[in-house]
């Protein structure tokens, strides 16, 4: 992968970890509630459900890929009109506004662990989502492998990164979002759609 491609996609991967969204959801609520280091469960197996959701809509672009070219481009411009759609509604989302209190309650890890990847996995807009959003960086004439780990590996790294921040500032970040969380809607839901309408213009 071409090292401004990567880069594009690190943003773009960046903007949607910090979309809302259940997995950034189920951070902030662990955080608020169990504290980072616990959290750390829930988002390992948020990050490894991401892996498996990124896998399933790589390599079923790759058999489609195999019938013919003709196929990326499509998927790219249906992809393009999926992501400004999808940025619509991120925009017009009503701002988070939950009412979080620490729990004494203590969970397994394991429990933990498995709600994190059920919620990646078990989402049907996560693999909306990236059966849009892969095809504007794949490269059909390199290894589809090697573009999957960098792909779902730089995506893995972003998201871990970015839900322990979540998970570390629940109790600061909570009642911000319910001040400014209509703009935050607006801003990702904007990112969504430039992303939308920019990529498949791409060569």
């Amino acid at each position: 992968m071409a090292f401004d491609t990567w880069l594009l996609y690190a943003l773009a991967a960046l903007g949607l970890s910090l979309s809302p969204g259940p997995n950034g959801l189920l951070a902030l609520t662990h955080g608020a509630l169990y504290g980072r280091q616990r959290t750390l469960y829930t988002i390992a197996g948020g990050a490894l459900g991401f892996v498996v959701v990124i896998a399933l809509s790589m390599f079923g672009i790759g058999a489609l890929l195999q019938t013919s070219l003709v196929w990326l481009t499509v998927m790219k411009w249906v992809g393009g009109l999926y992501l400004v759609y999808l940025g619509i509604q991120v925009w017009r989302a009503p701002p988070i506004g939950m009412d979080i209190r620490p729990s004494q309650q203590r969970r397994s890890g394991l429990s933990m662990f498995r709600q994190g990847l059920l919620s990646a996995v078990t989402n049907p807009k996560g693999l909306l989502f990236f059966a849009a959003f892969l095809p504007q960086f794949i490269d059909p004439h390199r290894s589809l492998w090697g573009q999957f780990a960098i792909m779902a590996g730089t995506f893995a790294v972003i998201e871990v990164i970015t839900e322990t921040l979540i998970a570390s500032t629940a109790s600061r970040l909570t009642p911000w979002l319910r001040r400014v969380g209509r703009h935050f809607n607006q801003a990702c839901g904007s990112v969504f759609m430039a992303i939308g309408a920019a990529l498949p213009l791409r060569g």
